[in-house]
């Protein structure tokens, strides 16, 4: 077959697959108008991953489940902005982890809202200034966002979904010779999770500037020119600052969870994942006690962190997760009968590729 009868046949097929996504976009249209009379949410994380999941599962061809995900993830963010236009504020600036976190789940249609810091976010969401927010919670390699888990106790905005991306540091710079850079601009986090990488390279000695975020640090790197910076591929590329290494992690691995904050309540699904913040009693063996609660009734605990609550006596306050929702019927006994303080922060869909 010749390269033109090639175009012709995907040329058809493209007819094919615009008729049908326009068809799609009438169901859906019909399911945005269903919503709006009942009064529910237009964003549905379980049911996009139950859609994914199926098709996964019936795939034979060439898509990749990840390849599914992504086609899917856009086809469903374009519907959604059919049926009522969002708006997502995330820790910006632009080219930001957190930036490709929402535009990997809310698509290109959305409109996207960067802030400075992570409690900004939390107030646009409580100020109903935004319908959802993108903040990072915590790091496989340097732990927990200590900002997100003060602001999820001390706003009301909750998790309504979660995502993981793997997270990749570029060095980049218009310096020729490395041996001529001397400044490196950097977020700390990032910085720190490249040593090895700079050691290997004779750059452990050279200065380091810390930014506000890897895409600053693009930035700063591009108007510098005896500087470099560690920085994700997007915002080198969005400043458009040669990389001479694509990825310098420490942690081939490195990967950081996101949290999806919004104002509503999921409905049940088939994996779920309840988060809670905990304040339990100030007295001997209470938080042993606690955690026993989850192994008598049979709940799975998947992450417990403690955060100082910055007073005079040193109590801590808990961050769990757990598998389950907080409508089965033993968590909600445990969490009502509980003698402990606790916040619900949110169910939602476990987003860990093996817990698909």
């Amino acid at each position: 077959m010749t390269l033109e009868e090639l175009r012709v046949h995907i040329n058809t097929l493209d007819d094919t697959l615009l008729e049908l996504l326009n068809k799609r976009m009438e169901y859906v249209e019909a399911v945005g108008k269903v919503k709006q009379n009942d009064g529910s949410s237009i964003y549905r994380p379980e049911r996009e991953q139950q859609i994914i999941q199926r098709l996964c599962e019936k795939n034979d061809g060439h898509l990749t489940p990840d390849a599914i995900e992504a086609i899917y993830m856009e086809i469903f963010a374009v519907s959604r902005n059919l049926e009522l236009p969002e708006k997502v504020a995330y820790l910006g600036p632009e080219g930001s982890y957190s930036h490709q976190t929402a535009e990997a789940r809310f698509g290109a249609m959305s409109s996207y809202l960067p802030l400075n810091s992570i409690e900004a976010v939390f107030k646009v969401l409580e100020n109903k200034e935004a319908k959802f927010g993108v903040v990072p919670i915590e790091n496989n390699t340097d732990g927990a966002v200590g900002a997100t888990l003060d602001c999820l106790g001390k706003y009301n905005s909750l998790i309504v979904a979660e995502a993981y991306m793997d997270i990749h540091h570029s060095f980049a710079t218009v310096v020729e010779e490395l041996k001529d850079i001397k400044r490196i601009y950097s977020h700390p986090q990032g910085y720190n999770q490249c040593k090895n990488f700079l050691e290997e390279h004779l750059l452990q000695d050279v200065e380091f500037i810390p930014t506000r975020s890897t895409s600053a640090a693009a930035r700063r790197a591009k108007d510098d020119t005896s500087s470099a910076a560690i920085c994700s591929h997007i915002a080198a590329k969005l400043n458009k600052l040669p990389i001479h290494f694509e990825k310098i992690e420490d942690n081939l691995a490195n990967q950081t969870r996101f949290l999806i904050l919004s104002d509503f309540k999921n409905q049940k699904g088939d994996s779920d994942k309840t988060s809670i913040l905990a304040k339990t009693e100030d007295k001997p063996g209470s938080l042993v006690a606690f955690l026993q609660s989850f192994q008598d009734k049979g709940i799975n605990l998947t992450k417990i962190e403690s955060r100082p609550l910055k007073e005079k006596n040193f109590q801590s306050i808990f961050f769990i997760d757990f598998k389950g929702h907080i409508d089965d019927e033993k968590i909600k006994a445990l969490i009502e009968n509980s003698p402990n303080k606790i916040k619900w922060l949110g169910s939602y869909v476990n987003g860990e590729k093996d817990a698909i």
